[in-house]
């Protein structure tokens, strides 16, 4: 019979759970999903902690602070992430996803770079343009069109477009 933990996680009763640093959210998380386990009266038993985590008071303080620790370590591998992707966008290296509008994407992987694209460049500079003239994005993109031979963009493409500066 399946064990799920509040969307955490879900595994067979049969095998142990996954690490703790993947079976829970947070560390709240995981007292809560421990105490609703022990009102259920089902064990948890982890590999990492060596047994049973629901049994005595002890192993549920090691199991606390393991999860305060599992929790700590996954915000600093997200700042480390989030600081690494945003030190590539200082550099004009690619890190993945749709294209961005203005730019083309040259080079081998992993150095990838972003290098401006001169017509939609200047799509760019005629669309702040217009918008600095009170011009609306339906205006806009029908002025991408008729002037610069773009394909047509809906308003709120552009929208998003313009708001990415």
């Amino acid at each position: 019979m399946p064990i799920a933990l509040k969307a955490s996680a879900c595994w067979q009763h049969s095998s142990p759970p996954p690490k703790l640093d993947r079976a829970f959210r947070s560390a709240a998380d995981a007292l809560g999903t421990l105490e609703q386990l022990k009102e259920d009266k089902i064990g948890l038993h982890m590999i990492d902690l060596g047994g049973d985590v629901t049994g005595n008071g002890i192993s549920k303080l090691v199991f606390t602070i393991l999860s305060a620790v599992a929790e700590n370590e996954r915000d600093r591998i997200r700042e480390r992430v989030r600081d690494t992707k945003r030190h590539r966008v200082t550099q004009r290296l690619y890190n993945g996803g749709k294209r961005p509008f203005g730019f083309d994407v040259v080079g081998e992987r992993p150095d990838l770079r972003l290098v401006p694209n001169i017509n939609e460049q200047a799509a760019l500079a005629r669309a702040r343009a217009l918008r600095d003239g009170g011009k609306s994005y339906r205006h806009i993109a029908d002025a991408w069109v008729s002037e610069l031979g773009l394909p047509r963009f809906d308003a709120k493409s552009i929208q998003r477009i313009l708001g990415r500066d």
